[in-house]
Formats: C-alpha cells, structure tokens, sequence
C-alpha cells in the first residue's frame, strides 16, 4: 500500500511504525529487494543514524521508517521540512485509537503532520480496526476527505479450534507429529504447563 508509491513517487516515504523490530524485519526484506530503505532508532548508533539522515538529505533513500516518538522530535520535523517527502504512511494506526487495546497517546500527535505537512500523500494503514475505530483513525489524525478501502477480515493461514481436554500431553504429543516438522508456538499458562511442554518437545528431539 504504501511501498509501491514510496518508489513511484519523487521523494521519500516516511513510514511510522510503532516497533524496532517490525522497522528492523521490513527494512532488512526492502534492501534484500534492492529498495533504498533505512530506519533511524535507538539500535543503531549516533554515528549510524547520522549516516541515514546524510543520505535522506542527499535523497539518496526511497523509504525510511520511524517510530511516533522519534518523528515528533524537533530536531526530526526541522529535518523533514528540508526534504522532499513522497508521503507519510502511518503503520498500525488502530494505535491511536483509545478504543483499542494497542493505545498509545502519542499516536494522537501525529495530527500535527496535517498542520505541518498540508500538502504530503497521507496514507494510515492497520488490520484491526472495527467501524468505530476506523472513524476515530480519520478524527484523531485529521485526514480530510479521506478515502477508506475496507478489505475482509477473514484470513485463511489463521485457524482456531476448540477440542475437549482428557489428556493434554498426550493431545499435545499427537498435535506436534502432525505437524510434520513445520515451526509454530504453544502457549502455556503456568510453568506446570511448561515443563510439559518441555518434556514433549525433549521427546521430539529424542525421536527425531
């Protein structure tokens, strides 16, 4: 949504992002790709950071990533007005919902890139906004005349089942030789429920 337009476009996209390590995994997928793309955040040095914001002044980058925090910095927002931006997309944006259980105030600051940037493409994107949080996203970040594209929730790689319980470790036991040694997560509830899955998964490397 916001990739391909970041290239098309004169400039750099300036996408936010609430975490490093989603900045970190998507950045790492774009330059596989071949995409100029950089982050600035606390895991890199001083030294490393400045090497970005060199290259965002030269426009030698096509996508940089930056948390809420670190855009609304004085220093960041002197920066951006000195370059040419493609647009703004705002990653994750049900963050700025206090409907959501992902709330994080400083979300709702982000309105001052409508006051300071009029002109700039916005774009907020997220996977998990109801029709109430959806309304609040177009409120608190002032997106004028916005157009809204709505696609399904439904997504066919995500599955639950209920089954009843009469004995969890061997269940468990069965559920992992399925698999077929694909990866996946178990999540336990109390360290008893642990250490049965660490006995479990002890007995799939000694069948294995």
């Amino acid at each position: 949504c916001y990739q391909i337009p970041s290239l098309i476009l004169d400039g750099t996209g300036i996408v936010i992002s609430p975490l490093i390590a989603l900045m970190q995994d998507q950045v790492e997928a774009l330059q596989q790709l071949g995409v100029k793309a950089s982050f600035i955040n606390s895991s890199q040095t001083v030294k490393q950071n400045n090497e970005v914001r060199d290259k965002l002044k030269n426009n030698e980058l096509d996508i940089l990533y930056l948390s809420p925090e670190r855009l609304l910095k004085e220093d960041t927002l002197t920066l951006l007005q000195n370059i040419d931006i493609s647009l703004f997309a705002i990653d994750e944006a049900h963050c700025v919902s206090e409907w959501g259980h992902d709330f994080r105030r400083v979300y709702q600051e982000l309105k001052l890139l409508t006051e300071k940037f009029p002109n700039t493409p916005k774009i907020a994107l997220t996977a998990t906004a109801d029709e109430k949080i959806k309304n609040e996203i177009i409120k608190q970040l002032i997106l004028k005349d916005a157009k809204v594209f709505v696609n399904s929730f439904d997504r066919p790689n995500i599955r639950y089942t209920v089954a009843e319980k009469l004995n969890a470790a061997n269940q468990l036991r069965q559920f992992v030789d399925a698999q077929n040694g694909t990866s996946g997560i178990v999540y336990c509830s109390s360290r008893e429920e642990l250490l049965t899955v660490a006995s479990i998964f002890n007995y799939k490397k000694l069948v294995g």
